[in-house]
Protein backbone atom coordinates (compact mmCIF):
# COMPACT_ATOMS: atom_id res chain seq x y z
CA UNK A 1 0.00 0.00 0.00
CA UNK A 2 1.06 3.31 -0.33
CA UNK A 3 0.69 6.28 1.77
CA UNK A 4 -0.55 9.92 0.50
CA UNK A 5 2.22 12.33 1.95
CA UNK A 6 -0.43 14.83 3.66
CA UNK A 7 -2.74 12.09 5.10
CA UNK A 8 0.81 9.99 6.25
CA UNK A 9 2.01 13.13 8.05
CA UNK A 10 -1.13 13.71 9.38
CA UNK A 11 -1.41 9.83 10.72
CA UNK A 12 2.18 10.29 11.47
CA UNK A 13 1.81 12.73 14.27
CA UNK A 14 -1.73 12.33 15.31
CA UNK A 15 -2.50 8.14 15.87
CA UNK A 16 1.41 7.76 16.29
CA UNK A 17 1.77 5.51 13.45
CA UNK A 18 5.54 6.27 13.45
CA UNK A 19 -4.01 13.48 -0.11
CA UNK A 20 -12.65 16.18 -11.87
CA UNK A 21 -15.40 17.06 -10.23
CA UNK A 22 -18.42 17.77 -12.72
CA UNK A 23 -18.74 20.94 -15.03
CA UNK A 24 -21.11 22.92 -14.31
CA UNK A 25 -21.88 26.76 -14.24
CA UNK A 26 -21.86 29.28 -12.67
CA UNK A 27 -19.34 29.29 -9.72
CA UNK A 28 -22.29 29.96 -7.45
CA UNK A 29 -22.29 27.40 -5.23
CA UNK A 30 -20.02 24.45 -3.82
CA UNK A 31 -22.73 21.96 -4.12
CA UNK A 32 -22.86 18.78 -5.53
CA UNK A 33 -23.89 18.51 -9.05
CA UNK A 34 -23.80 14.97 -9.99
CA UNK A 35 -27.12 13.90 -9.58
CA UNK A 36 -26.29 10.25 -8.64
CA UNK A 37 -24.53 11.60 -5.45
CA UNK A 38 -26.83 11.81 -2.08
CA UNK A 39 -23.94 13.99 -0.65
CA UNK A 40 -21.13 16.50 -1.91
CA UNK A 41 -19.02 15.26 -4.42
CA UNK A 42 -15.89 16.98 -3.22
CA UNK A 43 -16.58 16.19 0.16
CA UNK A 44 -16.87 12.50 -0.96
CA UNK A 45 -13.97 12.62 -3.32
CA UNK A 46 -11.27 14.11 -0.94
CA UNK A 47 -12.82 11.46 2.12
CA UNK A 48 -12.03 8.16 -0.19
CA UNK A 49 -8.98 10.09 -1.58
CA UNK A 50 -7.90 11.11 1.90
CA UNK A 51 -8.48 7.68 3.32
CA UNK A 52 -7.23 5.93 -0.08
CA UNK A 53 -4.03 3.69 2.47
CA UNK A 54 -7.11 2.07 5.02
CA UNK A 55 -9.12 -1.01 3.23
CA UNK A 56 -12.56 0.04 2.79
CA UNK A 57 -15.46 -1.95 4.63
CA UNK A 58 -18.59 0.09 3.71
CA UNK A 59 -18.84 2.63 1.54
CA UNK A 60 -22.32 4.73 0.75
CA UNK A 61 -22.10 7.30 -1.69
CA UNK A 62 -26.21 7.81 -1.59
CA UNK A 63 -25.53 7.84 2.22
CA UNK A 64 -22.83 9.41 2.36
CA UNK A 65 -21.12 6.97 4.76
CA UNK A 66 -17.45 5.81 4.38
CA UNK A 67 -16.26 2.96 7.20
CA UNK A 68 -12.93 1.37 6.67
CA UNK A 69 -11.46 -1.90 7.66
CA UNK A 70 -9.21 -1.95 10.30
CA UNK A 71 -5.61 -0.60 9.30
CA UNK A 72 -2.02 -1.49 11.11
CA UNK A 73 0.50 0.25 10.15
CA UNK A 74 3.62 -2.07 9.19
CA UNK A 75 6.05 -0.13 11.76
CA UNK A 76 3.72 -0.25 14.34
CA UNK A 77 2.00 -3.38 14.21
CA UNK A 78 1.23 -3.94 17.41
CA UNK A 79 -1.67 -0.90 16.70
CA UNK A 80 -4.32 -0.78 14.07
CA UNK A 81 -6.75 2.00 13.51
CA UNK A 82 -10.23 2.17 11.85
CA UNK A 83 -12.22 5.11 10.65
CA UNK A 84 -15.53 6.62 10.21
CA UNK A 85 -16.49 9.00 7.97
CA UNK A 86 -20.22 10.80 7.76
CA UNK A 87 -20.85 13.23 4.89
CA UNK A 88 -23.93 14.85 6.32
CA UNK A 89 -24.67 17.50 3.46
CA UNK A 90 -25.20 18.35 0.01
CA UNK A 91 -23.19 21.69 0.50
CA UNK A 92 -19.04 22.03 0.43
CA UNK A 93 -19.48 23.04 4.38
CA UNK A 94 -17.14 22.34 7.23
CA UNK A 95 -20.20 20.80 9.51
CA UNK A 96 -20.88 18.43 7.33
CA UNK A 97 -18.46 16.43 7.55
CA UNK A 98 -18.04 14.24 10.50
CA UNK A 99 -15.10 11.64 11.13
CA UNK A 100 -14.35 9.39 14.50
CA UNK A 101 -11.61 7.61 14.81
CA UNK A 102 -10.85 4.11 16.87
CA UNK A 103 -7.38 2.50 18.12
CA UNK A 104 -6.62 -1.14 19.11
CA UNK A 105 -3.43 -2.09 20.32
CA UNK A 106 -2.15 -5.52 20.60
CA UNK A 107 -2.34 -7.55 23.99
CA UNK A 108 -1.26 -11.23 24.82
CA UNK A 109 -4.96 -11.59 25.16
CA UNK A 110 -6.01 -10.22 21.75
CA UNK A 111 -7.16 -6.69 20.45
CA UNK A 112 -7.95 -4.10 22.94
CA UNK A 113 -9.84 -0.97 22.65
CA UNK A 114 -6.99 2.28 23.03
CA UNK A 115 -7.33 5.48 23.55
CA UNK A 116 -7.44 7.94 20.53
CA UNK A 117 -5.79 11.57 20.89
CA UNK A 118 -8.74 14.51 20.91
CA UNK A 119 -7.00 15.90 17.89
CA UNK A 120 -6.85 13.31 15.44
CA UNK A 121 -10.34 13.03 14.15
CA UNK A 122 -10.66 16.99 13.47
CA UNK A 123 -6.65 16.82 12.06
CA UNK A 124 -8.17 14.77 9.77
CA UNK A 125 -11.31 16.19 9.27
CA UNK A 126 -9.34 19.40 8.40
CA UNK A 127 -7.08 17.17 5.58
CA UNK A 128 -10.28 16.28 4.14
CA UNK A 129 -11.72 19.69 3.90
CA UNK A 130 -8.63 20.78 2.16
CA UNK A 131 -8.49 18.96 0.02
CA UNK A 132 -12.26 19.07 -0.89
CA UNK A 133 -11.59 22.94 -1.46
CA UNK A 134 -8.57 22.06 -3.70
CA UNK A 135 -10.78 19.95 -5.66
CA UNK A 136 -13.32 22.78 -6.12
CA UNK A 137 -10.95 25.48 -6.76
CA UNK A 138 -9.19 22.54 -9.71
CA UNK A 139 -12.99 22.36 -10.66
CA UNK A 140 -13.33 26.34 -11.09
CA UNK A 141 -10.18 27.05 -13.09
CA UNK A 142 -10.68 24.43 -15.43
CA UNK A 143 -13.74 26.42 -16.16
Amino acid sequence: MTFKPAIAAVLATTLVLGGCASKSKPRASAQAAAPNMGVNTYLWRASMETLNFMPLEQVDPFGGVIITDWYANPTTPAERFKANVYILDTNLRADGLKVSIFKQTQTAAGWADAAVDGDTARKIENAILTKARELYIATEDAR
